[in-house]
């Protein structure tokens, strides 16, 4: 007796009925074919025009393969593709296909997977996966490139690191430094800068001079724009590139730049603009800021250290 709502919460466990009595009749009676029955007639009643299952497929599908019988499973999990069409009927599909060495398939399947789902970018990284890992170097990178030129993208991190990471693999660095000026043409995210800056002080790269300008060209943007833990962040990384590439002189000129952490009150506002009290939040004051709140840290500055040694005149 099916459920009798189609809502897909309340199938689940109507769904693991069936797949107990596929697996009983596998494993406890030996009967394989009549587990395959099981499973064809769960399929028969699942409403796969609302909703489907993408494990009852894949366990059906294995099951033929355990069979030996390879041409019914790849029917069936190319109707799942039509009727349920989930990522995870593609990279099961995919993982079958490959554990066979069927390249050629692994590849027609991707194409349907990343036509299907073209804001993927787990889809797209592993399609270009497949084909480094048979030396396919240069469909990987058509790959890669056509993966970037979509608009949406629900990963693009992903998919610009592992355009990266490959044409680094490959020893391009050309190519490499390219990707990243691309990639700073459409964000300028201070991971990115930080990427960059440390790839050119890798074996691949410029070496530590272009680094440093590098370093030095994203601080005076960040600053320019405002954005203080973005600043506190790179030059963190500022230091330690310098602890690892450079002399104590460079690491003090980047120590210089570190900024002063301070302990501000504001007020809490709602929506509708009602003040909901005060809480405490943390500010960032660079030594290189020339703005008034810059000012007026020098000036506490100055009067806690006449405080001091009006503090000490009294001891004495």
């Amino acid at each position: 007796k099916i459920p009798p709502s189609d809502q897909k919460e309340h199938w689940r466990r109507y769904i693991y009925l069936w797949i107990y009595y596929a697996v009983f009749e596998e494993l406890n009676m030996k009967d394989l074919g009549r587990a395959s029955q099981v499973y064809e007639a769960c399929l028969s009643v699942i409403p796969h025009k609302k909703f489907s299952f993408a494990k009852i497929w894949v366990y059906a599908a294995k099951l033929y393969i355990r069979r030996k019988d390879l041409t019914t499973a790849r029917k069936l999990m190319g109707k799942a593709i039509g009727l349920c069409g989930k990522e995870k009927i593609y990279t099961e599909y995919i993982e079958m296909e490959l554990a066979l060495g069927e390249i050629d398939r692994c590849r027609k399947l991707y194409e349907k997977y990343v036509t299907q789902m073209p804001y993927n970018c787990k889809a797209w990284c592993r399609y270009a996966d497949l084909e480094k890992s048979v030396g396919e170097s240069e469909r990987c990178r058509a790959i890669y490139e056509l993966a970037i030129s979509r608009e949406i993208l629900d990963m693009p991190d992903m998919l610009w690191k592992g355009y990266i990471d490959f044409e680094i693999e490959e020893g391009e660095s050309e190519k490499a430094r390219e990707l990243y000026n691309r990639l700073l043409d459409r964000t300028g995210h201070v991971k990115v800068w930080i990427s960059y800056a440390q790839f050119e002080g890798s074996e691949i790269g410029k070496g530590s001079t272009t680094s440093r300008s590098i370093f030095e060209k994203a601080y005076n943007l960040l600053k320019e724009d405002g954005l203080k833990e973005e600043r506190v962040l790179l030059l963190d990384a500022w230091r330690v590139f310098e602890k690892a590439k450079g002399d104590d002189s460079l690491i003090t000129k980047v120590e210089a730049k570190m900024p002063r952490r301070i302990k501000k009150k504001r007020m809490r506002v709602d929506d509708n603009g009602q003040e909901l009290g005060w809480e405490e939040v943390f500010d960032y004051h660079f030594p290189d800021d020339n703005d008034a709140a810059s000012s007026n840290l020098k000036l506490l500055d100055m009067a806690a250290k006449w405080k001091k040694e009006q503090a000490q005149e009294e001891d004495e």
